[in-house]
């Protein structure tokens, strides 16, 4: 009787037990299925990709071919974009930091016109799969044409020099928003990271001219790398809300790349929308052998200074070496959920959205390239996410804040 009746618990024990997993795995399957259902039927966008940077650096990059992230140097192409779900993305008219001198200037607007060129080729070129999108509502238009859209902006105000009407030049070729400065000052205002440290105190008096010009044209004004003083007197002159393309939280992580809470109060007080930055730098502490030998690297071939193919393969080799020795101890997914987990506690679900960076050094553990999107979703489903809510951090935020900087610049014309 012992026998059969230690049996029986046995048996009913593993019943349970097996009824538990089995549950726990139809959770999970169901949870992946809801996230599968909600970035199909959500506009996906993403508001910061240095893809044209790549391709100028590499004219024999083949959009249509599947590249290995780990291999091709790029996150981004259209089989990974089709896998991932994207339905828009901002390609940055990025430009290094160069001299700020007559003939800088004219080199800067060159190069700017080249990358415009290059974003323009990525939807002209390919029109079966994608068209060049400057509205909210072209980005619809497009989806339900089954097709992906081509948003474009400006990263580094070095740009336009000292000539205001570039401006218009860039807006008229579909850029929608500019960051107003990179890693180092420039004529516009301070950067956040500039070695030399602040330089005019916030915005230059140029600088405020730059921001009022973009406010009559309807083009966003982003924050991301600009100093903290820059971010106040952009909150304090502008008319239009202000975003942060590719930023993340300093209260999770204290870089001076990242906003403030008390900026995030700010940004999301005039309209404005944070997009959750995915480069591990601005997430968490690094190697500091890696990260020496990385400022090395950078410091002998600077981001967007054009290079011979010889120096190209030089740089190849030494990142190959770099990344040999010192491996890359990447961000996780879950942590860049956190930083919006943050964001949404202190200002609510409707000023936070998605900027991975990628192709400018973005990508983390769990959404290394593009094909990985949909796991951003998935990681929002389970910690208890509305579609809703998700639609509004994919794409709904910022086609507000795009929305409001034209309706403050047709305001502006009258």
């Amino acid at each position: 009787m012992r026998k059969r009746a230690s049996f029986v618990i046995m048996s009913g024990l593993l019943s349970v037990l097996s009824l538990f997993f089995h549950r726990c795995s139809n959770t999970e399957s169901d949870l992946k299925a809801k996230a599968e259902a909600i970035h199909a039927a959500a506009l996906t966008l993403d508001t910061h990709c240095d893809l044209p940077m790549l391709m100028h650096a590499r004219p024999d990059f083949d959009l249509t071919e599947e590249h290995d992230p780990h291999t091709s140097g790029s996150k981004v192409d259209f089989p990974r974009i089709k896998k991932g779900g994207m339905d828009a993305m901002f390609f940055a008219v990025y430009l290094g930091q160069g001299p700020r001198t007559p003939e800088g200037y004219a080199d800067a607007k060159r190069r700017a016109l080249a990358l415009f060129d290059i974003v323009h080729g990525i939807a002209n070129d390919y029109p079966d799969i994608a068209g060049l999108a400057t509205t909210p509502e072209d980005a619809v238009a497009l989806e339900q044409a089954g097709k992906f859209s081509v948003f474009t902006a400006v990263e580094n105000g070095w740009a336009i020099g000292k000539d205001l009407s570039l401006l218009q030049t860039y807006y008229d070729l579909g850029a929608r928003y500019m960051t107003l400065c990179h890693t180092s000052n420039n004529d516009i205002c301070d950067s956040s990271t500039d070695p030399e440290g602040p330089e005019h105190g916030g915005l230059s008096p140029f600088g405020m001219e730059v921001v009022k010009e973009m406010n009559r044209l309807g083009m966003l004004i982003d924050v991301s790398h600009v100093s903290d003083e820059t971010v106040w007197d952009c909150l304090e002159l502008s008319k239009a809300p202000i975003v942060a393309t590719h930023s993340s939280a300093r209260a999770l992580y204290d870089h001076p790349r990242n906003l403030t809470d008390e900026q995030i109060r700010a940004i999301a007080a005039k309209g404005g929308v944070v997009q959750m930055n995915m480069l591990s730098g601005y997430l968490k502490d690094g190697n500091p052998e890696r990260a020496k030998a990385m400022q090395a690297l950078r410091e002998k071939y600077p981001r967007g200074v054009e290079l011979t193919e010889a120096q190209q393969a030089e740089r190849t080799a030494a990142l190959k070496e770099i990344n040999e020795r010192y491996p890359e101890d990447l961000a996780t997914l879950e942590q860049v959920v956190d930083h919006i987990d943050h964001i949404v506690k202190l200002v609510g679900v409707d000023y936070v959205g998605i900027g991975p960076d990628l192709d400018g050094g973005g990508g983390v553990d769990g959404m290394f390239d593009v094909s990985e999107m949909g796991n951003i979703t998935y990681e929002l489903v389970k910690r208890g996410y509305s579609e809703e809510d998700i639609k509004k951090i994919w794409s709904g935020n910022f086609f507000r804040a795009m929305k409001e900087a034209q309706r403050v610049a047709e305001t502006l014309s009258l």
